[in-house]
């Protein structure tokens, strides 16, 4: 019999604090998702180019980049708990920051605002992703974090909701004539500043009452007793933890893998408003788009987890990423609707990647996964500076989208040959993982 089929993914005696840690998962999606449909808030709101409008995403995945380090010392030194507690602590900073950052009108307190925010997601990712792997057996902990994982598209669709309904339909920054010209651009700039301030409250309003929920949490987590796992917290000396991960390829490839697929999913859930916008959609209606790509990723999760009991996580993780590489061509090349339902077709094969690549990469590696864990999450910096990437391609011609044309299709669809070659990266990785390791 499969050892993975007798041994419980989540045992009773900590089901409380895995349900604690797993709405965690939900949190920072919606924080996530809440936030990529902003870019194209702040761009309307503050005329900004793609390229500064993309400044938002370099802040906020830069934070994971700048901060999942010290997160990784903090756990060594202390616990998983203390760790989770101060995440909680800077995730709920940020996000009240906000207040201050829209009564100043200033982007650049509303980058560092979402900035410090992510120093908190930084905490919470190093220390919840090998949290969830410790609760329990090694060989069922691949599933057990792709189970709390499937709690991260639900936040993202909470987020995505919010965004929709309570800031991008609201905006007065992004109506339009009967005819579809932007009445902001036509206005004096006194008239342009009252719609400013309103405009920038409402989008501050859903980050502090999501600061408030945080501070909840804290008093949660805080008070519950959590488990412990001697193994992986115990201290670790550092130079050596990362000198004995970084001589494994499969560990060091995850990373890289990681980076990639990070990338590839931020570029794909944030400029799909802006794909949509070229086929005459406007923002509060493209949202709807956004939501089916989470729809669809949850979807993806869910059977990308079902089939990880039958199929090897390396073998799935290669077929899930060439089948994200062809409905990115057809988003690239495919007329019309046909090529934005091609790039939300993507999320489906992009469900299990994040999580499949953390626990490969992570298996066996004992006390040294806190570390591990903390170069996994590093490599969110992906999302940071792909899209900015990405952004610049569309300033090529102008600020437009489609302002000059490559291989006979517009620079907004050519831009998504960056996804595509993430997802190459990624479906490389798998199969170097299936070829020389599960196969053994």
């Amino acid at each position: 019999m499969n050892t993975s089929e007798r041994t419980p993914v989540v045992s009773r005696s900590v089901i409380v604090p895995f349900i604690l840690i797993t709405s965690l998962f939900a949190l920072w999606g919606l924080a996530n998702d809440m936030t990529n449909p902003m870019v194209r808030g702040f761009q309307k709101v503050l005329e900004l180019t793609n390229t500064q409008a993309s400044l938002v995403q370099l802040a906020f995945y830069g934070g994971y980049f700048t901060m999942a380090i010290p997160a990784a010392l903090f756990v060594n030194k202390f616990s998983y708990k203390k760790g989770v507690l101060l995440g909680l602590a800077l995730y709920a900073t940020g996000a009240l920051l906000f207040w201050p950052a829209a009564s100043n009108e200033s982007y650049g307190f509303f980058l560092a605002a979402l900035y410090i925010l992510t120093f908190g997601l930084a905490f919470l990712e190093t220390t919840s992703n090998p949290y969830i792997l410790s609760m329990g057996a090694e060989e069922t902990a691949t599933q057990r974090l792709n189970f709390a994982q499937m709690f991260n598209p639900m936040g993202s669709i909470l987020g995505l909701l919010i965004a929709q309904n309570f800031v991008l339909g609201a905006l007065q920054s992004d109506d339009t004539t009967a005819d579809g010209t932007p009445i902001y651009d036509t206005l004096s700039e006194s008239a342009k500043s009252v719609i400013r301030t309103s405009d920038l409250e409402i989008i501050r309003n859903p980050y502090v009452i999501l600061g408030l929920v945080v501070l909840l949490f804290f008093v949660l987590i805080a008070l519950m007793k959590m488990p412990e796992n001697k193994q992986q917290e115990a201290t670790v000396n550092f130079s050596e933890s990362v000198k004995r991960l970084w001589k494994q390829p499969k560990f060091s490839f995850g990373v890289i893998a990681q980076a990639f697929y990070v990338g590839a999913q931020i570029m794909c859930w944030t400029y799909v408003y802006q794909y949509a916008e070229t086929l005459g959609i406007d923002s509060k209606s493209a949202v709807w788009y956004g939501l089916a790509g989470y729809v669809i990723f949850l979807i993806g999760r869910t059977i990308g987890t079902a089939l990880m009991t039958k199929i090897d996580s390396g073998k799935l993780l290669m077929l899930f990423g060439f089948g994200g590489m062809l409905t990115l061509i057809g988003a690239i090349f495919l007329p019309g609707m046909l090529g934005i339902y091609a790039l939300i077709g993507t999320s489906l094969f992009m469900s299990i990647m994040f999580p499949t690549i953390y626990g490969i990469a992570l298996e066996g590696q004992g006390e040294d996964a806190k570390f591990g864990a903390a170069f996994l999450v590093m490599a969110i910096v992906g999302g940071a500076l792909l899209p900015y990437l990405q952004g610049y391609m569309l300033d090529f011609g102008g600020v437009g989208y489609e302002d000059i044309t490559f291989l006979g299709v517009s620079e907004m669809r050519f831009s998504f040959i960056l996804s595509l070659l993430c997802l190459l990266v990624v479906a490389l990785y798998g199969r170097k993982v299936y070829k020389s390791y599960h196969s053994k």
